[in-house]
């Protein structure tokens, strides 16, 4: 049974998310303030961590700061509906999703398995398939890892999703609403700059191309292309 670590200082709403996720089959915990949040979800004990950015003293924000300094786990967001820079900060330091509260639990639930789906072993859904190897970088998905210039490359499940969809399609366009569907696993929702921040982290992780060009390049109104060396 999947564990699920909520982070949420709204006692009343995390018993309620709770409540609905044993329904769903999943085993969950609430604790409700930050320095609880970091140490519970380094603990070991959780598949993924729903966080909430507004809390009191340690908020959701320096909570992922600090779970990403020392974890890969996953991490889902409850941001505020509207509030674009929690947003965006939280997937720059490497959130793997947000939901936007008031949200709906069927919703939530529906990100989770999103996230969770993409993190399990490939290898036990049958993907035996060898390493993708593009430039300088190499990327092996039934044990998702990658190496870029022959050194580990780290990244977030989100950001290692986008980056192999991106990488499999070396040299050609891939528009956002497919990044979203193929690495997300989710449709691309209307002014949602999800994929826009992922993919300017892994920019920041690759560094330029000799010629001062990213790696990843944009192409207006298309989407993304990982360029080939």
């Amino acid at each position: 049974m999947t564990r699920v670590l909520l982070v949420d200082d709204d006692v009343e709403l995390a018993a309620m998310l709770r409540e609905y996720l044993e329904q769903e089959g999943f085993e969950a915990e609430a604790v409700h303030d930050g320095e609880s949040g970091v140490r519970e979800a380094l603990s070991g004990r959780f598949a993924i961590v729903v966080l909430d950015v507004m809390m009191p003293r340690l908020n959701g924000v320096e909570v992922l700061r600090r779970i990403r300094a020392a974890s890969r786990l996953p991490v889902l967001m409850l941001t505020a509906r509207g509030d674009d820079i929690d947003r965006i900060i939280g997937l720059e330091l490497g959130a793997d999703d947000y939901v936007p509260k008031p949200c709906s639990p069927r919703e939530l639930v529906a990100r989770l398995r999103a996230i969770l789906r993409r993190v399990a072993d490939n290898s036990a859904a049958g993907i035996t398939d060898g390493p993708i190897v593009v430039g300088p970088l190499s990327m092996w998905p039934e044990r998702r890892n990658a190496q870029w210039h022959q050194q580990p490359l780290e990244l977030t499940s989100t950001e290692y999703s986008i980056l192999e969809v991106l990488a499999r399609h070396a040299g050609r366009v891939v528009s956002k609403s497919d990044l979203s569907e193929l690495a997300m696993g989710r449709p691309l929702a209307r002014f949602d700059r999800s994929i826009d921040v992922h993919v300017s982290s892994i920019r920041q992780k690759l560094g330029a191309r000799p010629d001062g060009d990213s790696w990843i390049q944009t192409v207006r109104g298309q989407g993304y292309q990982f360029v080939k060396a």
